[in-house]
């Protein structure tokens, strides 16, 4: 069963989110959504390697934030919750010098206050680079009068 809110949720209209944005300057973009997971991809390029020429731990980090705060949102109510980032844990394994890495987000707690992800990034060939856990902090919206 899924988890997400809306039904009709495709890649398009998530890429579409990223116009004007931190994703679109280091080039994020979502590529599967799932039952219960989201993915992502993020080129390993000139905008995300760190000065020794491998993938900054920055950016993994920034990867893993920005898919598990877009799962939060696509599980809520966009109208009635917004949903913050409020801590990320990155333990990165494996460096990676071109290419590009994927993530891939998967619910561990999904609760009214609160969501937990684990999102694993890995390379090309399936190796895991990063592994996070993402809190985010879901808060009702304030009527508008």
């Amino acid at each position: 069963m899924s988890i997400w809110f809306k039904k009709d949720i495709n890649i398009e209209k998530l890429n579409k989110f990223a116009s004007n944005t931190l994703n679109e300057l280091i080039g994020i973009r979502f590529t599967e959504v799932g039952e219960n997971f989201l993915k992502a991809t993020m080129p390993v390029d000139n905008r995300t390697r760190q000065a020794y020429g491998i993938l900054h731990g920055g950016a993994s980090a920034t990867l893993a934030e920005t898919i598990g705060s877009v799962a939060s949102v696509m599980v809520v109510d966009p109208e009635q919750y917004m949903c913050m980032g409020v801590e990320i844990n990155a333990n990165h394994i494996r460096s990676v010098r071109e290419g590009f890495v994927t993530a891939t987000a998967i619910p561990l707690h999904l609760g009214i206050s609160s969501h937990v992800w684990d999102i694993k990034i890995v390379d090309v060939n399936e190796k895991l680079v990063c592994i996070s856990r993402l809190t985010v902090f879901v808060k009702q919206k304030k009527a508008q009068n």
